[in-house]
């Protein structure tokens, strides 16, 4: 576990009783009981009539994992029960193909911050940080390393910094470089459902074209249970699913959980466009609020970095005043941020924003500040 992830766990240990007391919730999407969630899928799999998977095969699932690929332009894909798995997979094969040459990302990637460095202590394999840490990876940073890869990792949109996205005409110059020097364009997609209305609605396989392989989530901003899928050319799934089994990934059955992502992704996907209006309006909001900043401004996907003046024990602090007086939870995690005494926490949008009027959050927002000290 790494210190935001302890951190993270303290935190949530201490608010469970401050978010109890709340009748509103502005992140995510409305949560339900295990039983609940259980029961509701269940009912889902007798009205579709879904019929079990063994070990990676069956109707059901294999026909999801070729819709899923369809959309995101890609001749085949396969399901896992998560991204770590998917992208270090994705990464190795485009490794050995390239006689181990090492592979590069941006300083914020998930696989660089978030797993341990399973990408050396498994797969024995090397990475290169290209670009600054505040923007995301862009053709210019890839221009400036000579030395020759086996892939490129971007991630669309960069959580780390709050879901920015390179402008298209230069995600465009990274697929043709890549193309130009023979190395593969590895997408980390986690939240890849979360970038249409930022690319003028562009297609999902408009937005992958180009990618050698994009690894999508289907619990991050989709809400299901758990699950990753890796699309891509059909020899390289084929070659996922022996690395599959190598990790155990390849489940007995894995019904639940599929299920679980096409029971939420269609209703998921069309909500998206009004995810990215609301924390727009939010942000305007925010933005005439004396001692908050926000962080991309304007909001470049439904997420955003919210930063105060305080320190991460204040702004918590301030954030269960919040909860107790207005019973509406503002966010869940705060770190440090890089201005000394200031803090941030992140912001991501889902349905349960679109159950709340603006001008109710903003009071919100506003009285926050205030308990921060910042107005």
């Amino acid at each position: 576990m790494n210190d935001r992830q302890t951190l993270s766990a303290l935190q949530q240990s201490a608010a469970r009783e401050f978010r109890r007391q709340c009748k509103w919730v502005l992140p995510g999407h409305p949560g339900a009981a295990p039983a609940e969630e259980v029961a509701r899928l269940a009912e889902w799999i007798r009205a579709n009539g879904v019929g079990q998977d063994v070990y990676g095969r069956g109707d059901f699932l294999n026909a999801f994992e070729k819709r899923v690929a369809e959309l995101l332009g890609k001749e085949a894909g396969v399901f896992m029960p998560t991204g770590t798995m998917a992208q270090q997979i994705a990464l190795r094969i485009w490794s050995e193909e390239r006689g181990g040459r090492p592979f590069a990302m941006h300083p914020t990637s998930h696989v660089e911050l978030h797993e341990h460095r399973a990408y050396s202590r498994l797969h024995g394999m090397q990475a290169r940080l290209l670009g600054r840490r505040h923007r995301p990876l862009l053709a210019e940073d890839l221009r400036e390393c000579p030395e020759p890869l086996s892939a490129v990792l971007v991630e669309l949109p960069c959580r780390e910094i709050g879901g920015q996205l390179p402008p298209w005409e230069d995600l465009e110059a990274i697929k043709q470089l890549c193309a130009d020097r023979e190395v593969r364009l590895h997408m980390d997609g986690a939240r890849l459902w979360e970038t249409r209305p930022f690319y003028g609605g562009r297609s999902y396989a408009e937005i992958c074209r180009g990618f050698d392989s994009v690894y999508v989530s289907f619990y991050k901003g989709i809400g299901a249970m758990n699950g990753a899928l890796l699309a891509g050319p059909a020899d390289l799934i084929e070659q996922a699913r022996v690395w599959q089994r190598r990790h155990g990934g390849n489940l007995f059955q894995m019904t639940p959980f599929v299920a679980s992502a096409a029971m939420h992704l269609d209703r998921r996907l069309e909500q998206m466009p009004a995810f990215y209006d609301r924390v727009r309006a939010l942000a305007e909001m925010f933005r005439a609020i004396n001692g908050i900043r926000v962080n991309p401004d304007p909001p470049q996907t439904n997420m955003i970095h919210v930063h105060v003046l305080a320190t991460v024990d204040r702004l918590i602090e301030a954030r269960n005043r919040v909860a107790a007086e207005e019973k509406l939870w503002l966010f869940g995690f705060a770190q440090p941020s890089d201005a000394p005494g200031g803090s941030y926490f992140e912001l991501t949008l889902g349905e349960n924003a679109l159950g709340l009027d603006p001008p109710v959050v903003g009071r919100a927002m506003a009285r926050l500040a205030s308990l921060c000290g910042s107005a």
